[in-house]
């Protein structure tokens, strides 16, 4: 990794506080290069999940679109893209369509089908066409004890600040803000204004409201523990690994009354989760499962009577929120694999 001047940058961009303020140095640093001599080309890349906290995702959109309005106007090459789960590997594809148990502490299937994969594959396609890719990541050590050991776990190559991705060949990781501390954050925010115009008053209160913070870029299981801890993040509203999710009752106690249609929902997703009445004997494969330690039947996915039923309520859930929270195509495909399935039975 001697030349890596050519290389594409790959900026995780989740809109929250840390991937902020990367990306506005990363862009004032670009500011101050003759645009002759912009050779390195700049991917901002953010994750939906499709089942984001709905503010969240409008203010990420609302920065993404200045970020790439500055870029135009001065001739950055500079690419703003956001990754999604394929069709068929959507939350409610795996979770309705396919009976996957509500994500939980033990079971968090939803991180890597949703976040992981998707970022990992763009990640990926650029290292392919150009040899290597550079990720840059808002990452700090006082974020948790968990970032902490993910980041004391690999060592940077010598002489340098880049460190080897374990999972991703060819991806190097540079993690410009590693040692600032939440304090740092916010003063630079609050100082700084963003170049791409405006101000970071929106996002100051975006957290206000919410008493959290972002559920950030996740690109390996090892980083996984940052998203859907105790800690209140914005994160996905369906997430029933958490007990109870802060940032949302933030926005309801701040008068956003709609979003309690939200937490109704998931709090009684969790809720049904380990129900027998609910969950298939057998696994999707028609095998039995039991746990080695203590012998009991481990439950298969959830019956196609009860993801009916979690259909039925996410639809009613969606027009008491006022807003769609599931879309054709994932119902098509829903519907297309229950009809799989009971042909595969003989029903």
């Amino acid at each position: 990794m001697s030349e890596v001047q050519d290389y594409p940058w790959i900026i995780g961009f989740s809109g929250g506080k840390d991937s902020t303020v990367v990306a506005q140095a990363v862009f004032e640093a670009l500011l101050q290069i003759p645009p002759s001599r912009r050779k390195r080309h700049v991917h901002l890349v953010s994750n939906d999940t499709q089942v984001e906290s709905p503010l969240v995702m409008a203010h990420l959109i609302k920065v993404q679109a200045a970020i790439a309005s500055m870029a135009e106007s001065f001739r950055m090459p500079v690419t703003v893209v956001t990754t999604r789960p394929a069709p068929d590997k959507t939350f409610w594809a795996l979770l309705i369509g396919k009976g996957y148990p509500s994500p939980n502490q033990t079971m968090r299937w939803c991180t890597d089908r949703l976040k992981i994969l998707p970022t990992s594959r763009y990640i990926l396609d650029n290292v392919s066409a150009h040899g290597a890719a550079i990720v840059v990541l808002g990452v700090r050590l006082d974020e948790s004890d968990s970032r902490r050991n993910s980041i004391n776990k690999f060592r940077n190559l010598a002489g340098s600040d880049l460190t080897p991705h374990s999972e991703l060949p060819g991806a190097f990781i540079y993690r410009p803000i590693v040692h600032l501390t939440v304090d740092d954050v916010w003063e630079v925010l609050g100082r700084c204004q963003p170049p791409w115009g405006g101000t970071h008053r929106d996002l100051i209160q975006l957290y206000r409201d919410a008493e959290g913070g972002e559920c950030p870029v996740v690109l390996s299981k090892d980083e996984a523990p940052g998203c859907g801890t105790s800690n209140s993040r914005f994160g996905c509203w369906t997430c029933t690994v958490v007990d109870k999710d802060k940032s949302i009752q933030g926005f309801i106690d701040v008068g956003n009354h709609h979003f309690k249609a939200l937490v109704d929902f998931r709090d009684w997703l969790k809720e049904i989760r380990n129900k027998p009445e609910y969950r298939q004997v057998e696994r999707r494969n028609g095998r039995t499962q039991f746990d080695l330690v203590t012998g009991k039947h481990i439950p298969g996915p959830f019956t196609i009577q009860a993801r009916k039923m979690i259909l039925d309520r996410l639809r009613e859930t969606e027009e008491e929120f006022g807003g769609q929270l599931i879309s054709k195509e994932e119902i098509d495909i829903i519907e297309s694999t229950w009809a799989d399935e009971l042909v595969q039975k003989g029903e």
